[in-house]
């Protein structure tokens, strides 16, 4: 996917004076930089002071470390899977091979490389996944925790090798600033796993090689940090590598000067990203998770090595925290907001580890578990390490005393019901800063669960680059639990990572104080001059959802879709819909009473145009049932459709 120059035109719309500057300067110092790079200094007499403290193994749980060294078994014959892609090749991989399309990105100064074009490089997230080193995190964990040698000697070949390919500013390894600040993060940590091993000191500090790698990465993000409508989740990964780096390998004069500039952007970009309530300000419910691992992961560097951090960093975590607590099912699963693609800050587990449950345990013990939070069954191994260097938080700031519902500043509501029942209502801004790059148009959506499986559910992202068909579905307002008109989206994109014009949502009513029937109703405009409301009630006696959504205004064709989960089966006759599923291995039901005054029409994997479709995860997508409902346009003021969903 290559953008065109009307892209760039719309792209520079949503820029302020001051970020089209930065980008200008940014554009000069990349043509220094081909001219005359950078050269890092000489350093002598380098260590490694912030090793784990002693006996933080020993709180590694015998079944997280088991998950963990079966893991990282199967790296060493050089299995693993990136986004749907299974490989055998990472016994000896090579760097910029891209298996999904079978291309290997082009050679050259960094920021010439066309990244965003499949046709040139291959599918971009294939590529860079693996050169995050998140899969060396596990490989050293192993080796911290069985002490067996050959996960170290690993670990210590593939850094060689890939720092003798990617040297510095050369390839598509050098392009994007995100994936060098998880880079460091993961150096960082690997760093500390391998402390034990004698090979350790002379694969980073007495190794120039490594020491030339550190300097570069972290004086590209001194020098390139993402700005100005670009400053979501980027900025966040950017800081945090760079912290952690400048904390962990403090080896160079600027040492110092990097460590707080990036402290203060990880103070000021973590207070920007997210809300008073603790809710991620993308509305994409696995970025909340990302962020919330990169800060976790910097305060542990800071206090490893004796940084003072804000007090508002600290405050940012647990607001974070708290929110992840009030929003999961009963299953410990979050929203399926916005834009996922899988991403990770600091990987040390196995498969089959809950990354939720993982973040809620780091969260209890550093912050305090409150008396409302889900319990969490299952053991890991970050939350031991990350716990062992991370100060107790020992001030009292105000804490729900409830598990909040509704959360006015991100218009994200969470109803709950009986046996498991669960239901988010999306009354929120379409998404954060002026190109809102992760949101869907997915104003007044609606996502139900019953014990954790998906009934109504959110289909998820599949892809960002290469399948603009697909990219374009997946984030359409057709492509969610709501209601279009005319065909359009009730958010105009300008391409993959941008929209140039957002819905407008309101929360009208978020009540649940009475215990039989909690109400919501929001509307929004992104079809002016019609206006779509939709009002939502869950019924805790007889387990009744209902959803009635009025148009006011004069409007075209209405569509109104309802996305079922993949192990949701459906039966439609006229306008009802009898729908089973199995849990736990016991058989469940429910029936989709539909409005009558549209013709319905369930869709099950179509391509032509893409309809009937679930991504479990980034790259991976899989059949389920739609139920479409379409009906004429009208110039009456104001028309509903009554949608009822009873669990049985």
């Amino acid at each position: 996917m290559t953008m065109s120059p009307t892209w760039y035109l719309r792209r520079l719309s949503r820029m302020g004076p001051r970020e089209v500057g930065g980008r200008a300067a940014d554009a000069a110092r990349r043509r220094q930089w081909r001219a005359a790079p950078p050269h890092s200094p000489a350093v002598t007499g380098a260590r490694f002071t912030v090793a784990l403290p002693a006996g933080a193994l020993d709180a590694v749980a015998p079944d997280a470390a088991k998950r963990l060294l079966a893991e990282a078994d199967r790296l060493m014959v050089g299995q693993a899977e990136f986004f749907g892609v299974v490989r055998d090749d990472l016994v000896d991989p090579d760097w910029w091979y891209d298996p999904k399309t079978g291309r290997r990105a082009p050679d050259g100064y960094a920021f010439d490389v066309p990244y965003r074009s499949e046709d040139t490089v291959g599918d971009i997230k294939q590529i860079w996944e693996p050169s995050r080193h998140q899969y060396l995190t596990v490989l050293a964990a192993a080796y911290a925790v069985s002490g067996d040698e050959r996960y170290a000697e690993r670990v210590a070949a593939h850094l060689e090798s890939w720092w003798a390919a990617n040297p510095p500013l050369r390839g598509v390894h050098w392009v994007s600033g995100i994936e060098l600040g998880i880079r460091l993060l993961s150096w960082v940590w690997v760093r500390r796993l391998l402390d034990g091993w004698r090979g350790a000191p002379a694969l980073f500090e007495e190794n120039p090689v490594a020491v030339e790698q550190i300097w570069h990465h972290q004086r590209w993000l001194a020098a390139f940090p993402s700005r100005g409508s670009s400053a979501n989740n980027h900025v966040i990964a950017e800081a945090a590598g760079q912290f952690a780096a400048a904390c962990a390998f403090d080896w160079f004069p600027s040492s110092p000067r990097w460590r707080g500039d990036a402290l203060r952007s990880l103070d000021r970009n973590l207070r920007a990203n997210t809300y008073l309530s603790g809710l991620n300000r993308e509305l994409a419910s696995e970025y909340h998770g990302l962020v919330l691992e990169l800060g976790l992961a910097a305060l542990a560097e800071a206090d490893a090595a004796g940084v003072e951090v804000p007090a508002t960093v600290r405050l940012v975590l647990l607001r974070m925290t708290d929110a992840l607590a009030a929003v999961v099912d009963d299953r410990l699963r979050p929203p399926r907001q916005g834009d996922a693609d899988d991403g990770h800050g600091l990987v040390v587990d196995g498969a089959g580890t809950d990354r939720w449950g993982s973040l809620l345990a780091t969260g209890a013990a550093v912050f305090g578990r409150l008396d409302w939070w889900p319990g969490v069954p299952g053991t890991d191994v970050r939350t031991p390490l990350l716990t062992a260097l991370i100060r107790p938080y020992t001030a009292a700031p105000k804490r729900p005393a409830r598990r909040p519902v509704h959360f006015p500043d991100a218009g994200m509501t969470i109803l709950r019901g009986p046996d498991g029942i669960w239901c988010r209502l999306d009354g929120g801004p379409h998404g954060f800063l002026s190109i809102a790059a992760h949101a869907h148009a997915d104003a007044l959506s609606v996502e139900v669960r019953q014990d954790g499986v998906d009934v109504l559910a959110d289909p998820g992202t599949f892809c960002y680059h290469g399948q603009p068909e697909w990219r374009r579905y997946f984030r359409s307002t057709l492509g969610h639990n709501t209601l279009e008109l005319d065909g359009v989206d009730s958010s105009v994109s300008g391409g993959p990572f941008l929209w140039t014009r957002h819905a407008r949502t309101r929360v009208l009513v978020a009540d649940t104080s009475d215990p039989k029937v909690s109400r919501w109703s929001a509307e929004h405009d992104g079809y002016r001059p019609a206006v779509h409301r939709r009002r939502v009630e869950l019924a805790s006696v007889g387990r009744e959802l209902r959803i009635v959504d009025e148009v006011r205004g004069p409007h075209g064709q209405v569509r109104l879709a309802f996305h079922l989960g993949p192990a949701v089966t459906a039966e439609l006759t006229g306008d009802r819909a009898t729908l089973t599923w199995d849990r736990d291995g016991e058989r469940r039901s429910a029936v989709l009473d539909l409005p009558d005054s549209l013709t319905w029409r369930a869709h099950r994997g179509e391509s032509d145009p893409p309809l009937g479709w679930y991504s479990p995860g980034f790259g991976r997508k899989e059949p389920a049932t739609t139920l479409i409902g379409t009906g004429p346009g009208a110039d009456d003021d104001t028309r509903r459709f009554t949608t009822v969903l009873t669990f049985s």
